[in-house]
């Protein structure tokens, strides 16, 4: 069995958290305003989330993030095993472990201006169901997990399309559909966006593929890009075909069937091209800007998440705005800078924190 470091996961995993710093200091939303009107315009778009049925490059960054989290995952165990640790231990470190996220995930949301919120819709609480269940039927056969995903998106199918609930018996219609219904029991409410938390059965699907993925990579096959991209294609060929034969829509808010399987296809696409490029053909020079915040992945989400967006922004955007405005500066320019700002003072905590050998672990 290889276990050498997977260098392509730090990397893939500071490439969204790269995208998501991004999005947290406001460069997307100035990107798509400034772009209207132009051609610009449709890429900028790709960067915010599909309003419905679609899929657009953005709504491909959670289950990435899911996906990643299920490779570094097998690494994980594997390194406990070597060390003897026992399954009850590791055991207890999942739980654990997914105590924390579900901690976090619902304090993101939990301060608002209004004041407390109860809300199950962050990545984080959807994360510690999944690496739960993940983490629970590792050591089964390959066609087994294989099966118990099928299994899933079955379920979801199930659920969505025969539970009839009154006034929430439209199975992919927004604030009509059994994940809404769901929601005003947990809750007592419902996303005015569309956003389910029952999201988090179908995509535990991302993270099994990871967990089947990260062990694939450690073993001692010799056909491990084949076999990533045989499944690339039959997840997304899967996936696109459900939608474009009108039997279940692509839908990211509610993680239809059909989209799990077609963002599933991307990463393990993406992931079979960056191991290629990175671990296989060896260009692992340059690699450092993502690495570092990758590397600190929980850390830097929690920051602009909770300390970015009620805080720490406003504060860099005060100082900013303040000096530039005194020149007189564009007021798009004024905007740049301050994004740009933002995430270079957030990249430089990761950095601080990298080189003084920190690394923050739930």
């Amino acid at each position: 069995m290889l276990s050498k470091r997977l260098l392509s996961l730090d990397f893939l995993r500071g490439f969204i958290m790269v995208l998501l710093a991004l999005e947290s200091a406001g460069l997307y939303s100035i990107m798509s305003h400034a772009s209207e009107g132009t051609w610009f315009h449709y890429i900028a778009m790709e960067f915010h989330h599909h309003p419905w049925n679609g899929l657009r490059f953005w709504d491909l960054i959670q289950p990435g993030f899911m996906f990643m989290a299920g490779v570094a995952m097998a690494y994980s165990i594997n390194r406990q095993r070597k060390e003897g640790i026992p399954w009850s231990a590791s055991f207890k470190k999942a739980l654990r472990r997914s105590g924390w996220l579900f901690f976090w995930g619902v304090l993101d949301y939990a301060v608002r201006k209004t004041g407390l919120s109860f809300e199950l819709w962050d990545v984080l609480t959807q994360l510690s169901f999944t690496m739960l269940v993940a983490f629970l039927i590792f050591d089964f056969s390959v066609r087994t997990q294989i099966l118990i995903c099928a299994g899933i998106l079955l379920l979801t199918e199930v659920l969505y399309r025969f539970t009839n609930v009154p006034g929430f018996d439209q199975p992919f219609t927004d604030q009509h559909n059994f994940g809404n219904y769901i929601d005003l029991l947990l809750m007592n409410k419902i996303n005015s966006g569309g956003w389910v938390a029952i999201k988090c059965i179908p995509t535990a699907v991302h993270t099994i593929a990871g967990a089947l993925v990260g062990k694939l990579l450690q073993s001692d096959r010799t056909d491990k890009i084949k076999m990533l991209l045989m499944w690339s294609g039959i997840c997304l060929v899967a996936g696109f075909a459900l939608d474009w034969l009108h039997i279940t829509p692509i839908i990211k808010r509610i993680a239809t069937s059909s989209f799990t399987l077609a963002s599933l296809g991307w990463c393990l696409l993406g992931l079979a091209f960056c191991y290629w490029w990175i671990d296989i053909k060896d260009h692992k020079k340059n690699l450092l800007f993502f690495t570092v915040i990758g590397m600190n992945s929980i850390f830097i989400y929690l920051f602009f998440e909770i300390v970015g967006h009620r805080w720490f922004n406003d504060y860099v955007g005060a100082v900013t705005n303040g000096l530039m405005s005194m020149a007189h500066f564009p007021q798009l320019l004024m905007d740049l800078i301050t994004c740009l700002t933002i995430f270079a003072l957030e990249w430089g905590m990761c950095y601080f924190l990298y080189k003084k050998k920190i690394f923050f672990r739930l």
